[in-house]
């Protein structure tokens, strides 16, 4: 029975859902691209927007506001493992793991495998901090460099980079997608990391045979001018102890991944061991210093630029950005659900789709338009996760299928749009465009069209059990 005093709230209209989302959409466009300031504060103006749109159709703002915590709590293990990898990170580069990472990683560069020790060094510092902003902004700058020097096709190079800062940012439970994806579609980090292995393991190796190739026809004879990595490598062994030892925090973590143990013992086993040998090893690292660092982060005073550009990261508030923006998104999805806006648009996109596959596909092309309308990787990793969780319950999936989908094409296409804000970033840090290097960047393209080709004989489609592959249809 109604409650006195209390209407029905109306069903929203498919016009009335689209003023919702393309609000959303025009704000965040107009914030970001025109007046160049972060997604946060657009984001939340779309949230009123949302939430005005729910008062329209009869809702109380009791249960808006619920609507809004439901979204939020949705999140929460996602916002929990981006604390403890602020921790972990800033922890990391005082004890001398990042450093020590970067300097081996350094040391494999060989002008006649260029592309490819460009891709692998990419690879290993993304996985190292979770962040391909990062290795773009300083690894990435040293190779651009090297491969100028070289010879080599800026547009080539600055695609061999962004294949492998993509592929570590993909893969690395440090990543702040890495775990949003699975927030949004209802699985752990863990478990998704691992589903993701087969089908951007075998993007990976394409990328890599691609680039050996590449390199081989392009990298011409002479010496190449590697003063900027001797520089790198000189400032970290100054004010760091390098050791191998230092390897083993990443290697615990990467065990603890194929293990399956959860997402946040196993993220705290890589702090607790990268403190231990910290202590023992690196004659600047402290008990307090590593408090310090754990919470607002390293800052480096090595002297040399890139590597304090390189080092200058984690630190529990340095991830209260993307935290944030979490929340403010997951606001704007949890009434857009609950009201059944978001229901009515996918109502008339699921008429599309024929089966898994096709889903995954329609998924797929979601993030790609999210990415280009609503120019934010994060928004297009959240939106069509909420959008199309349901279907995929009901298709009897298991949700690491919708979130390998969400990050097969929502993380490593932002790069490819150019006024979405990894784009702009890429194009002021590397110092070119999409026009140039996005044909070069052949893991972020690549990527979500393996993960279509793979969902055809459903090796990209898990069952609710947790089994790969299609349903069998009983005789």
């Amino acid at each position: 029975m109604e409650e006195k005093g209390k209407r029905t709230p109306k069903k929203a209209s498919l016009l009335q859902a689209l003023i919702s989302l393309c609000g959303l959409v025009a704000v965040m466009a107009a914030g970001i691209i025109i007046f160049k300031v972060d997604p946060h504060i657009p984001m939340f103006i779309g949230v009123i927007i949302a939430a005005v749109m729910a008062l329209f159709l009869g809702y109380a703002w009791d249960d808006i506001e619920k609507f809004m915590m439901e979204g939020i709590t949705r999140a929460l293990q996602s916002i929990i493992i981006l604390a403890i990898i602020g921790i972990l990170v800033g922890m990391w580069i005082d004890s001398g793991v990042v450093p020590s990472m970067v300097y081996y990683g350094l040391q494999i560069l060989s002008p006649g495998i260029f592309f490819i020790a460009t891709v692998l060094i990419c690879s290993i510092t993304s996985l190292a901090t979770g962040t391909s902003w990062g290795t773009m902004g300083t690894m990435g700058l040293a190779l651009m460099g090297i491969g100028i020097g070289l010879g080599m096709p800026v547009g080539m190079t600055a695609g061999a980079v962004l294949s492998g800062a993509y592929f570590g940012d993909k893969m690395s439970p440090l990543s702040d997608t890495t775990n949003l994806a699975p927030a949004m579609a209802g699985t752990d980090v863990m478990t998704h990391v691992k589903f993701m292995m087969l089908p951007t393991g075998i993007t990976y190796v394409i990328c890599l045979v691609f680039f050996g190739v590449m390199g081989f026809m392009q990298h011409t004879s002479g010496e190449a001018d590697l003063s900027r990595v001797t520089e790198i490598c000189d400032a970290l062994q100054a004010n760091f102890s390098i050791n191998p030892l230092f390897l083993l925090p990443p290697v615990i973590v990467i065990v603890a991944v194929a293990m399956k143990v959860p997402a946040i013992p196993g993220i705290t086993l890589g702090i607790l061991s990268a403190a231990l040998l910290g202590l023992i090893f690196q004659p600047e690292c402290t008990l307090g210093t590593l408090l310090d660092t754990g919470r607002n982060g390293f800052v480096p005073t090595t002297g040399q630029v890139d590597v304090d550009t390189l080092l200058e990261a984690g630190g529990l508030m340095g991830m209260m950005s993307s935290i944030s923006l979490t929340i403010l998104a997951m606001m704007f999805g949890g009434i857009m659900e609950a009201t059944g806006q978001l229901e009515v648009i996918v109502e008339k996109l699921l008429k599309l789709v024929k089966g898994p596959a096709s889903l995954i596909a329609l998924t797929e092309a979601t993030c790609v338009v999210s990415n280009a309308a609503m120019p934010e990787q994060y928004i297009s990793i959240v939106v069509p996760g909420r959008m199309y969780a349901e279907e995929y319950r009901k298709m009897g999936l298991h949700p690491k299928t919708l979130s390998n989908a969400l990050e097969g094409a929502g993380t490593v296409t932002s790069a490819l749009i150019p006024w979405n804000t990894c784009g702009v970033y890429i194009k002021d840090t590397l110092g070119v465009g999409v026009e140039v290097y996005g044909p070069w960047a052949v893991f972020n393209w690549l990527m979500p069209i393996m993960n279509i080709v793979l969902a055809v004989p459903g090796l990209t489609i898990a069952q609710a059990d947790g089994t790969r592959g299609k349903k069998k249809a009983k005789a």
